[in-house]
């Protein structure tokens, strides 16, 4: 098979995921990789992400600060809250500390799917996010709106009869009209057990609102998928109906900062919450 190489971009050796790419426009997971350091980006991931760190210096940190809620609250799901299933949609590139890793050093038999709807996220998901030999890892290629496909094939690795922690970072701003957001969001939690939990992080206008709001217009008007923002009420909507740990939504670098992982301490532009489905 030959390598086919993107000016400016990785190698890419699929023909197929090649031609499924469209590299001309910036994607929120390549653009996320940029900031976290990565190198499975574009040109136009790159020139978007300078762009917004032009308007938002801080946004290498709201990464960063979101990257490290994950490990946080996956490390709290899998110890103290008992998880063992985790169903993570809008993975994203993978990098250090994914879902599986952090779930299965606490526990090594958690079971993990992991959902996205990019080409390149997929195929580096198949080839990086390998799983402990107690536990299982599989991967879907599904839109976050697609709650029936995601839930069908989930299940062929979850066991819906038992608690899964379904986790939304960095997704739902995608949905950008409230109420299919919220319905989305209300299908999955319906179709998980009692016990089970909700984390989700989301961009917010509370921090540096001005500079999120036009560095959002940029990005909009880019042809890139839209996105928006979120209040913390909006945000803290999405948990109607659960139990909300504590501290609630606040600053994704400010929930529950463990001393044994220092990491970003100053409030970024990303607003996080984890809450647990009563019953």
């Amino acid at each position: 098979m030959g390598i086919l190489i993107d000016a400016g971009g990785p190698a890419v050796t699929d023909p197929e995921l090649h031609q499924a790419l469209n590299t001309e426009v910036a994607h929120s997971a390549r653009l996320w990789n940029y900031l976290l350091g990565g190198k499975d980006n574009f040109a136009a991931d790159r020139e978007a992400a300078e762009y917004a760190l032009a308007l938002m210096p801080e946004l290498v940190q709201s990464a960063r600060a979101n990257r490290e809620f994950l490990g946080r609250a996956v490390r709290h799901l899998a110890g103290s809250g008992g998880i063992r299933q985790f169903l993570d949609i809008g993975t994203g590139l993978p990098t250090a500390g994914n879902t599986h890793e952090v779930a299965q050093t606490v526990a090594p038999g958690s079971r993990v799917v992991y959902v996205d709807n990019d080409p390149m996220v997929l195929v580096h998901a198949r080839a990086l996010l390998t799983s402990s030999p107690q536990g299982a890892t599989d991967y879907l290629d599904a839109d976050l709106r697609d709650t029936a496909t995601i839930l069908d094939g989930a299940a062929r690795t979850l066991d819906f009869r038992k608690p899964i922690a379904i986790m939304l970072l960095g997704i739902v701003n995608f949905v950008v009209d409230d109420a299919e957001a919220y319905a989305v969001v209300r299908r999955l939690v319906e179709a998980v057990p009692a016990g089970s939990y909700l984390v989700v992080s989301h961009p917010t206008t509370e921090v540096n609102g001005p500079a999120v709001e036009e560095s959002m217009r940029q990005w909009n008007e880019s042809g890139a998928a839209p996105i928006t923002a979120r209040t913390r009420d909006g945000i803290a909507a999405f948990f109607t109906g659960l139990d909300l740990l504590e501290p609630g939504v606040v600053t994704c670098s400010a929930w529950r900062p463990d001393p044994a992982y220092p990491g970003i301490t100053d409030k970024v532009s990303e607003f996080a919450g984890v809450a647990r489905k009563p019953g």
